[in-house]
């Protein structure tokens, strides 16, 4: 457990560096209209301290493939982003897309616990974004983070508690915890510590790809994508 709630706290020097923009040309599925899946996170969905080919969307892409060959997982992840950082951004992120996503990943909230921010703070954040992503018409899976135990059970209660709140109240999918199948084992991390291996991303991905593939709706027509 407590690899888990190391894992972002990355050198402040690291904060707002940006692993996998979304602003890349665009894939043969998109171009062809396949179906568009935006991780928009920090460290975790950004690959933090791994070759693009060893990251989660990379990896996630080829997991999702075998069994939905139009789709294309893009890369919306900057390490060090707290949910108040994530919400400044949405709207260019999604913008330099080019297009709607079909569906979009929420895996935010885990910078501002290990920085000890308030908990309804993260709550309001990650509301909004929701708010927003529902008012385009996007899905969305959320995603959520434990809390470091040093915290306090009260700090604990009061964080864990946003995602099945926000998830219900948005009527989402809530995938509960990123680093399921991974936490508490270091040979599944990377030397500091804190971030997934190529073997430790592997895990997440095979353990959350099933609930991405069930949050991604069926394929649309082109008359309704845009």
């Amino acid at each position: 457990m407590m690899a888990a709630v190391q894992l972002l706290a990355v050198p402040l020097l690291a904060v707002h560096l940006l692993i996998g923009g979304v602003l890349l040309a665009a894939t043969p599925a998109q171009a062809q209209g396949g179906r568009l899946i935006w991780a928009f996170g920090d460290s975790l969905t950004a690959g933090y301290g791994l070759p693009p080919a060893q990251g989660f969307t990379t990896r996630l892409e080829a997991a999702l493939k075998r069994s939905v060959p139009d789709v294309t997982v893009r890369n919306g992840g900057v390490a060090g982003d707290t949910s108040a950082q994530g919400r400044a951004r949405l709207a260019w992120g999604l913008r330099g897309l080019k297009r709607k996503p079909d569906l979009v990943i929420v895996e935010l909230g885990a910078n501002d616990m290990l920085r000890g921010l308030p908990p309804g703070a993260t709550e309001k954040n990650l509301d909004l974004i929701l708010t927003e992503l529902k008012r385009r018409g996007i899905p969305v899976l959320l995603v959520g983070m434990r809390a470091a135990p040093n915290l306090g059970s009260d700090y604990r209660r009061a964080f864990e508690g946003i995602y099945p709140r926000l998830a219900r109240k948005h009527g989402v999918p809530l995938y509960p915890f990123f680093l399921e199948g991974v936490a508490g084992n270091q040979a599944l991390f990377q030397a500091d510590g804190r971030h997934p291996n190529a073997r430790g991303v592997e895990i997440i991905v095979r353990r959350i790809a099933p609930a991405v593939r069930q949050a991604l709706p069926a394929r649309r027509s082109a008359a309704t994508r845009g």
